[in-house]
């Protein structure tokens, strides 16, 4: 154990929720010295509580048949049980189902916010921006049937992490980034799933925040869009953002990716000075793939000054397709596949070729943030990789549901990467589903911080599956540039 770090648990049980602690009824997460068996990762700030440890299970599906008549139900079942162990990730078409995961003790990282009810209350879509004071903002949306659901909350650390209070909950915003900008905080992002293009600016570290109600005050565009906390970019004098449209008939998640810009002196609450260049739907033809979806883009300066948007491509082949993706892409893994658009100089035209536009890029299936490291010349990256990429059609058992293990990757010219560290490991190599799975970790924004990076995750724990996630948790990545897969942390044990 590397003795530098110190493991913390919520003393509230499995974290904190809303009114827990504070007179002023926002949330409150103290932290304390864990006692018993605890294990603590060498570079990635967590905390496992062991279990006793068991043996996975598989369990054969059974039949049932249940036959009706007028008063009468005639019941007829058969399940077997098989004790065998989970395969390894050897890349088989298995169609068993694993069995339902569950773990102890709190999740890994400190909790920002915990759902006050697993099964109807849902978090999502962290953001974290570290002020000029060093402390830190995170942002994250509410979902669920509940009557907040929609709103975004702005939770605020002075101890670089080690607890949290929220200080803001702002209604009707979504999806949206935290950035700073000549003195202000900005939040950009939606007023719903499928909502309008809205920004709001903030004076007091977050405190209190303006109100998008028109074309002046930071209600950019009237439509359906689509985005996610992804990088804010100030580059050549313009201030950068990806987003995507919803298609205006079914299937509706056939986005259509574009970019906004306006100029960094601009008054950013006015929506005549945005920018918007056209959009591009993905073919599904050109990967041979279930649907055309390409979403979540973020903007990045290239190595040679020019921009890209880069998008998470949901790559689960289309039935009967050839599992390999068709060239001139072969050589990219089906589950590792990102899509790269061209930006224009003054920010009105986005263009991609399949020819040469999509990137071998790991953690490709989710949402991932990319930022560029000055000091190591080098992009960095925090994304769920997949370790179990079968070629499985059916999409219960797609490996787009593996959201059980996170990788920090690296790349030296943005085309090619390489995975660094697992900093986060459950259930490695094994066929995932969301009817099984209570455990997820996913959506991981982050930033650098001296050696470190300073991450937020959206964390399902125990959840009701692992995408509905239940806690948003802070991570800190301890010298990041120097770790190597020797440095990966433990596999979290199954209760």
């Amino acid at each position: 154990m590397n003795k530098s770090f110190e493991p913390q648990v919520n003393t509230d049980g499995p974290g904190c929720s809303e009114g827990a602690g504070g007179g002023d009824g926002a949330p409150r997460c103290a932290v304390a010295r864990t006692s018993g068996p605890a294990l603590l990762s060498k570079h990635f700030d967590r905390v496992v509580l062991f279990a006793s440890s068991r043996a996975h299970r598989w369990f054969s599906l059974g039949l049932i048949l249940a036959v009706r008549t007028r008063r009468v139900a005639v019941l007829v079942g058969a399940v077997a049980a098989l004790a065998s162990p989970l395969p390894a990730a050897t890349g088989s078409d298995s169609r068993d189902l694993p069995p339902v995961d569950r773990v102890s003790g709190p999740p890994p990282g400190t909790v920002v916010f915990a759902s006050p009810d697993p099964a109807k209350f849902f978090c999502g879509s962290p953001s974290i921006l570290i002020l000029g004071d060093g402390s830190y903002l995170v942002s994250h949306d509410i979902g669920g049937q509940h009557d907040r659901a929609g709103r975004t909350l702005i939770q605020h650390s002075r101890d670089r992490g080690a607890t949290w209070r929220q200080i803001a909950e702002l209604r009707d915003q979504k999806w949206s980034t935290l950035f700073a900008h000549r003195g202000a905080i900005y939040l950009l992002g939606t007023s719903a799933r499928g909502g309008n293009m809205i920004i709001r600016r903030s004076t007091d570290a977050g405190a209190t925040w303006t109100e998008p109600t028109d074309e002046r005050s930071g209600l950019l565009a009237v439509g359906k869009y689509h985005c996610a906390p992804t990088p804010v970019v100030v580059h050549q004098g313009r201030i950068w953002r990806g987003f995507e449209q919803f298609a205006p008939t079914p299937p509706t998640r056939t986005f259509r990716a574009f970019v906004m810009s306006a100029a960094e002196d601009a008054d950013l609450l006015a929506a005549a000075a945005w920018t918007q260049s056209n959009a591009i739907t993905h073919d599904r033809t050109w990967l041979n793939t279930r649907n055309a979806e390409w979403l979540e883009g973020n903007i990045v300066v290239a190595p040679d000054g020019s921009l890209r948007d880069v998008l998470r491509v949901e790559a689960h082949p289309a039935i009967g397709a050839a599992f390999p993706l068709p060239a001139p892409n072969e050589r990219i893994p089906r589950f590792e596949v990102a899509a790269a658009l061209r930006i224009s100089a003054d920010g009105r035209q986005v263009e991609f070729d399949p020819r040469r536009d999509y990137l071998h890029f790991i953690g490709s299936e989710a949402k991932f943030t990319i930022r560029f490291d000055e000091r190591s010349r080098r992009y960095w990256s925090i994304g769920s990789k997949i370790t179990n990429p079968h070629s499985g059609y059916a999409w219960l058992h797609t490996p787009h549901h593996q959201r059980n293990v996170l990788s920090l990757t690296s790349s030296a010219d943005l085309r090619h990467w390489e995975e660094r560290c697992r900093l986060i490991r459950f259930r490695e190599g094994q066929v995932v589903t969301k009817a099984e799975s209570r455990v997820g970790f996913q959506y991981v924004d982050w930033q650098f911080e001296g050696d470190d990076l300073v991450a937020v995750c959206r964390t399902a724990w125990n959840g009701a599956n692992y995408h509905d996630a239940n806690f948003i948790t802070f991570h800190r990545v301890r010298n990041f540039r120097s770790l190597t897969l020797a440095d990966s942390s433990p596999e979290i044990p199954s209760r």
